[in-house]
């Protein structure tokens, strides 16, 4: 199974970056670098999906992607 992640800088901490995986706001982390966080946002994905199977809940599909170009006046 794969899900969609999101790796950023966060604005407001210089040098930290955040991956995130909007199918599973839960599964979340930070780290030095965009490889570290999504090290550790992964780590935390197989957790929440751990959890949920457990559970007996149904696991949520990943978000769909698209571009969308604007012109920049």
């Amino acid at each position: 199974m794969t899900y969609t992640a999101l790796v950023y800088e966060d604005p407001e901490t210089p040098g930290t970056w955040i991956a995130e995986f909007p199918a599973i706001p839960e599964a979340h982390s930070f780290g030095r670098t965009p490889e570290e966080a999504l090290a550790h946002a992964k780590e935390a994905l197989e957790l929440v999906l751990a959890y949920l199977k457990e559970t007996g809940r149904p696991l949520p599909p990943d978000v769909r992607t698209v571009q969308v170009g604007i012109d920049a006046a």
